[in-house]
Formats: structure tokens, C-alpha cells, sequence
């Protein structure tokens, strides 16, 4: 057990090279639900480009295209309104190296073959939200999930997909909840971050922990959004080449100190806009 840490591997890491262009830190999709949902992914996608991933596209149903045209800019657009469009995007485009699905997706029946899909295609994928509760509802799903899957659940969404290992009390202890995220990682294969106050990351090798009890500004989490801008972190350093544990781990250590800088009155569009502080402050 440990404690995640900015260490200057994970800093080097996180720097770019001026010989470098923007496949080189690689191109994540990031999958979104119809129209009047899509502010969730909108988010998780800011996020992975604000983190450093060369190239990030908004894969969108037909009908939720003009609402994201409207609202991005530097971000790329496709529309993906079912399986098959996903199949062909990702064998036009090899290039695409992460996918995120779950912020604002949606939990209709037909979005459990786009998650299949994902699951099987081989690409790593970051799961949040709406496809952990897919996956409570189908255990088929949970079969697919393989070593390049990162799940990030808060405390709800762990107690339904992991049955019998969750918080049934107020609140785990530091190591109740590292044992539980462990045993977590261990039954999928995946690498699992189980998020809140003391967010803790396992993969079936080992888990880590970041405490945030001590530190006021991470309080102001406790908003709608923060999760879904935290998965889209995770994505873009999984885009940029970091290993799926080594990318929940910088993402959660990252998450809190954009927090740390944005402080009291913080929402979820804060937390990319301050991640250009926090790498300088962090000599990056």
C-alpha cells in the first residue's frame, strides 16, 4: 500500500518536447449520450485535451451534433449514433488510442451494445457513470473488462457493481477501502479508482491512495461534473502514453491540485481551465 505521489517520473511524463506534433501525444474519443445530455462528456473531453492528449473528438448521435457544434471549438466532431459507426471510425482512424464512455451516455438498452463494442474492440477505455451502471445491470459486460480498462466509481456505483464489497456504513476506513478497490481490480482485471475524500486505485498488482482530507479546496469536488472532468483527465494521459494505473494515478493526484487552485466556489468547468497552473507550478 501507498501513497500517490507527483514523483519525477510522473513529471517527465507529463512534458512535451518541441520536436514533437500532436499524434505524438495521442488521440482520445470520447463518447457522448443525445441532445440535452452531452454536457458530461463535453467536460471529460476538455479535460483530456487540457491534460495534454494531442487530439481528442467528440463522438456524437446524429441528433446531438448541432448542440455540440455549438458548444466546442478545439475539440473534433464525429457522428457515432450506433455500434457500426464506432467500428468504422476506429478502423479509419488507428490512431485513436483511448476511448471514454459514460459521462451523460445515457442507460437506454440499445447503449449496452455501444459499451460491448468498446469492451471487445481492444482499444483501453475509461468507464465512468452511465456505463457502470450498464455494466451493474448486464454482468455479461463485466466479463469483457480487461487489464486496459480503467473504472472509476464513486461509492453508489461501486456498491452496484461490486456486490458485498462496498461501504454499507457511513464510511470506510483508509484501508477498508483500499482492501475493497483491491479486491475490485482483482475479480475484473481492470485497474479501479474508487473515488472520494480518500480516493483509492488498484490494479490486481497493487493499490494506492490519495488522501484529501486535509486539504480544504478538494471540499469543493462535491459537484456535479467533477467526476466526469476527472475520467476525461484519465483519458487524455492514457492517450499521451501513461499505463492505465499510472493514468488513474496522475489523474487523481492532477483532479485535486486544480482543485487546491481553484478553491472555494470551484464547479466543474474550473478544473481543465486550471490545469496550465498547476503543470507550471509544477516546473512542467
Amino acid at each position: 500500500m501507498s501513497t500517490i505521489s507527483m514523483t519525477p517520473e510522473r513529471l517527465d511524463a507529463l512534458c512535451k518536447r518541441a520536436d514533437q506534433h500532436k499524434y505524438d501525444h495521442g488521440s482520445a474519443l470520447v463518447l457522448t449520450g443525445p441532445a440535452l445530455r452531452t454536457g458530461a462528456a463535453r467536460l471529460a473531453a476538455r479535460a483530456a485535451l487540457r491534460v495534454g492528449a494531442g487530439l481528442v473528438t467528440l463522438g456524437a448521435p446524429r441528433d446531438a451534433l448541432p448542440e455540440c457544434t455549438a458548444q466546442i471549438s478545439a475539440l473534433m466532431l464525429r457522428e457515432v449514433s450506433e455500434p457500426l459507426d464506432l467500428t468504422l471510425m476506429l478502423a479509419d482512424d488507428p490512431r485513436i488510442n483511448v476511448i471514454c464512455l459514460g459521462p451523460g451516455f445515457g442507460l437506454e438498452r440499445e447503449n449496452t451494445d455501444m459499451l460491448r463494442t468498446v469492451l471487445t474492440c481492444g482499444t483501453p477505455c475509461v468507464l465512468d457513470a452511465d456505463a457502470l451502471t450498464l455494466m451493474a445491470e448486464d454482468r455479461d459486460l463485466v466479463t469483457l473488462l480487461h487489464k486496459d480498462c480503467v473504472l472509476t466509481p464513486h461509492a453508489g456505483e461501486f456498491r452496484r457493481l461490486f456486490p458485498g464489497l462496498g461501504e454499507d456504513r457511513q464510511a470506510f476506513s483508509r484501508a477498508e477501502k483500499e482492501d475493497a478497490t483491491w479486491r475490485a481490480a482483482e475479480q475484473t482485471g481492470a485497474v479501479v479508482l474508487y473515488k472520494g475524500a480518500v480516493t483509492t486505485v488498484a490494479n490486481p498488482d497493487g493499490v494506492t491512495a490519495l488522501d484529501t482530507r486535509d486539504r480544504p479546496g478538494c471540499a469543493w469536488l462535491a459537484t456535479a461534473g467533477a467526476g466526469d472532468v476527472l475520467s476525461g483527465m484519465i483519458a487524455g494521459l492514457m492517450a499521451r502514453g501513461l499505463r492505465p494505473f499510472e493514468a488513474a494515478q496522475t489523474g487523481a493526484l492532477l483532479h485535486a491540485q486544480a482543485a487546491e487552485a481553484v478553491g472555494p466556489g470551484l464547479i466543474a468547468e474550473d478544473l481543465p481551465e486550471a490545469l496550465p497552473a498547476v503543470f507550471k507550478a509544477l516546473g512542467i
